[in-house]
C-alpha cells in the first residue's frame, strides 16, 4: 500500500491495550505489533499494524484533539463497511470496532489490509504510465455507480440517516461545519451558501453517498488499475446520487487549475480523463440526468472548502494532527470558493 509514513511510537494509540483487544477478537497474530501512521489522511487517523509474522491489518481512530460532533464517526463508518459486504461495492472486510475505554478513550476500528496502489501523491502520480493513469480514472465513476446501485433495504441501510431532500441536509450540516472551526471571515463563501441555497435542483431519488469519494480514497489494483476499495466513509449517508459525481469532480482540477489541488493536482496529468469524460462515464452506467451536476459540482467545491478550513483549524489547535504533507492553506482555500463561485456564475446560480 502506498503512502506510508512511519511516526515511531504511534500518538494516540496504546499498543498494549489493542494487544489485548485483538486477542479478544480472536485475531491470530504474533507479538508484538507494530503500528505506524500510514496515508495523507487528516480526518481520522489511520494506521497499519503489522504483527511478527508479517500479516497486517488497519486500525482507524478519530483525530487528536477537539473534535466537532458527529464529524469523525469510525463506528458509523465500521457500520456501512459491514453492511457493503456481500454487495458489489469494493470495501475492506470490518475485523472488529470497540468502544471500551480500557482499550482507547475514543473509538477504534479494525479492518483488513487490501494490498494495492494508493494514488496520494504527485510523485506517485507522476510514476504511472498514461494508460495506467487514464484507466484509473475511468474506475472512479464507475465505483460511484455502484456505489449507488446498493440495495438500501438488502444491505439495511434505509436508517442509516433521514431522508429527507440531500442538498438542504448538506447546506445546513456543513454551514454548522463552517461556523464552528472557521479561522476568518470569509463572505465569498457565505455568499456562495445563500446561492447553492436559492438553486436547489428537485432530488428525484434517494441513494448510499459515500460523501468524500475522490483518488486519494481509493485503493487500486497494481495491474488493471480497477478499484479494489474504497475506502474513508465516516461521512456516508443517504442522499442524490449526483452529489458524489460532484465532489468527484470538485477533487479534479484540469490543466490551469492547479492551485486548487493544493500539494495533490494528479488530474492535471497526461493521460487522466477530464471532468466531461467522468461524468459521461457516470452517466452512460446510471442513465440519469446530467442537468443537476453543475449545481452539485458548486457545491462539492464549496464542501471542500469548509472541510479544508476545519482541517485547518485542527492542526492549529492539535499539531500532531497534521499529516506528513501539512494542512491546505488561507490561499488555496480561497482559491477553491473564487472557483465555485466561477462555476456557479457560468451555471447562473
Amino acid at each position: 500500500m502506498a503512502g506510508l509514513a512511519p511516526t515511531g511510537r504511534p500518538a494516540g494509540i496504546d499498543p498494549g491495550a489493542v494487544s489485548r483487544w485483538f486477542e479478544a477478537l480472536c485475531v491470530d497474530f504474533a507479538g508484538p505489533l507494530v503500528f505506524d501512521r500510514i496515508g495523507l489522511g487528516q480526518s481520522n487517523l489511520t494506521y497499519l499494524v503489522r504483527d511478527q509474522d508479517g500479516r497486517r491489518w488497519v486500525l482507524r481512530r478519530p483525530p487528536l484533539g477537539r473534535l466537532l460532533a458527529s464529524a469523525h464517526d469510525v463506528a458509523r463508518e465500521a457500520r456501512i463497511l459491514t453492511a457493503l459486504e456481500g454487495t458489489a461495492v469494493p470495501t475492506p472486510r470490518v475485523f472488529g470496532l470497540t468502544e471500551d475505554t480500557a482499550v482507547s478513550d475514543v473509538p477504534l476500528l479494525l479492518m483488513e489490509f487490501v494490498d494495492g496502489l494508493v494514488v496520494d501523491t504527485m510523485p506517485i502520480a507522476r510514476s504511472l504510465a498514461p494508460e495506467r493513469r487514464r484507466a484509473i480514472g475511468l474506475s472512479l465513476p464507475r465505483t460511484l455507480a455502484k456505489i449507488h446501485a446498493v440495495d438500501l433495504e438488502a444491505a439495511g441501510l434505509t436508517g442509516l440517516a433521514g431522508h429527507k431532500p440531500y442538498a438542504q441536509r448538506q447546506l445546513k450540516r456543513w454551514s454548522g461545519q463552517w461556523e464552528r472551526s472557521r479561522t476568518r471571515e470569509l463572505p465569498a463563501l457565505e455568499d456562495l451558501t445563500r446561492r447553492l441555497a436559492a438553486a436547489v435542483p428537485e432530488q428525484r431519488e434517494l441513494t448510499l453517498v459515500h460523501g468524500d469519494f475522490h483518488l486519494r480514497n481509493v485503493i487500486t489494483a497494481y495491474d488493471s488499475g480497477e478499484v479494489t476499495a474504497a475506502l474513508d466513509w465516516e461521512l456516508s449517508t443517504l442522499g442524490d446520487p449526483l452529489a458524489d459525481m460532484g465532489s468527484l469532480l470538485a477533487y479534479w482540477p484540469e490543466p490551469g487549475e492547479e492551485e486548487t489541488g493544493g500539494d495533490f493536482a494528479a488530474s492535471v496529468l497526461e493521460g487522466f480523463p477530464d471532468r466531461a469524460e467522468l461524468a459521461q462515464v457516470y452517466l452512460t452506467e446510471t442513465g440519469r440526468d446530467p442537468a443537476a451536476l453543475q449545481f452539485w459540482h458548486v457545491l462539492g467545491l464549496w464542501k471542500v472548502a469548509v472541510i479544508g478550513e476545519g482541517v485547518m483549524r485542527r492542526a492549529i489547535d492539535e499539531p500532531k494532527n497534521k499529516s506528513a504533507t501539512g494542512t491546505p492553506t488561507v490561499a488555496r482555500i480561497d482559491a477553491i470558493v473564487d472557483k465555485a463561485c466561477r462555476i456557479a456564475d457560468e451555471a447562473g446560480i
